[in-house]
């Protein structure tokens, strides 16, 4: 048996989802095909940042933020200090992943994506996606299969090499946020985030490179977090995952494209990876409309270039205890340098103000 698509999407996550209702923007017939069901959760930081959110609203995608919580900013915390930036042009947004896909689900249903859950991908040849005995033919195929992707195994597509893993694990707690930051918390070899997700639930996650580290056990590393959630009962069971910077040597082969996490990570650190993805969706709709994977791949490059430079800086911090200590102190002591930081990292300077950022980074550094 089988049929014909322009696209076909082998993966249903946020990813996904987003890519196909883009393709469907352009006019391309599109299926969506998962193994799993919506909704679907997954361990991961539940921060969409404003440039997410923007790449959203570009593809008519309009969240309803009722289901989560706005954020307006970033707060590094040790145990010494704290610094705060805001971000410059509008809020982020916080919300379960549960209901995140819930509401990309029912926004692809709506555009006309056909979606087949429980549906898992059994392998991918030219112009052809495999669903058990099933063949479907694709102009297109794109794989939104996540870190462990098949579709990039399948395509050929190889990471330049195994990146150093760290793990992420993630809890929600009946908590009233007492921020309208994302907080990111810093001991010796482990971060700590906390994201409102609702106006009564916050998520922690800690990441750190010990796999045996959970929730519970890192919170002995930050005293005041635990004081914070003092009786608050989880509400959810704890989910983890690994995390890394994870490289390929090309994001395309054929008619076979890779978004997500399937083409490339950065560090769970930098907070992107929802809003990485979207924006690749975006590339990835307006490259296949042209007919060229080739300005997909190098847009892919742009679009993970700045990330992956703020996942490396920041993990210089958690292997330099004493670099960790003077960065944020320099950022207590000076504000404006902390949120030209922040523009940087949602690239929302040009590159003469990056560079003048991280020149006066550096002289704060050496002065401190």
């Amino acid at each position: 048996m089988s049929s014909r698509e322009h696209a076909f999407v082998v993966g249903g996550g946020p990813a996904g989802l987003v890519a196909a209702i883009a393709l469907r923007r352009k006019g391309l017939r599109v299926t969506v095909a998962d193994g799993g069901d919506a909704p679907g959760d997954k361990a991961c930081g539940e921060g969409i940042l404003p440039t997410g959110l923007s790449a959203l609203e570009r593809l008519g995608i309009a969240l309803d933020s009722a289901e989560g919580r706005p954020f307006r900013g970033i707060r590094f915390v040790n145990a010494r200090t704290s610094a705060d930036a805001t971000f410059p042009s509008r809020p982020g947004l916080g919300m379960r992943r549960t209901a995140l896909h819930r509401q990309l689900a029912r926004a692809a249903e709506r555009s006309g994506v056909n979606l087949l859950w429980h549906t898992p991908a059994s392998g991918i040849a030219e112009h052809h996606v495999f669903l058990g005995s099933k063949k479907i033919h694709a102009d297109w195929v794109i794989g939104a299969d996540g870190y462990h992707s098949r579709v990039r195994q399948w395509a050929g597509l190889a990471p330049r090499r195994n990146p150093s893993l760290r793990f992420a694990y993630r809890q929600h707690f009946a908590c009233k946020p007492w921020t309208d930051r994302v907080e990111v918390h810093w001991a010796a070899q482990a971060q700590l985030y906390v994201t409102p997700v609702s106006g009564d639930e916050i998520g922690v996650v800690v990441l750190s490179r010990n796999s045996r580290l959970r929730v519970r056990e890192a919170l002995r590393l930050f005293p005041s977090v635990a004081e914070k959630l003092g009786a608050c009962e989880p509400t959810t069971a704890e989910r983890g995952a690994a995390t890394g910077n994870l490289t390929l040597r090309a994001v395309h082969a054929g008619q076979v494209a890779l978004l997500g996490d399937a083409s490339g990570s950065v560090d769970a650190i930098t907070g992107e990876g929802l809003s990485l993805a979207f924006q690749q969706a975006e590339a990835l709709a307006d490259s296949i409309a042209q007919g060229s994977l080739a300005r997909y791949g190098d847009a892919h490059a742009r679009l993970r270039r700045r990330p992956l430079w703020v996942a490396r800086q920041l993990l210089l911090l958690e292997n330099h205890s004493w670099l960790e200590k003077r960065v944020l102190q320099a950022f207590a002591c000076d504000p404006k340098l902390f949120q030209r930081m922040l523009a940087v990292h949602l690239d929302d300077v040009s590159t003469f103000s990056f560079a003048t950022a991280g020149a006066w980074l550096g002289w704060r550094l050496l002065a401190a």
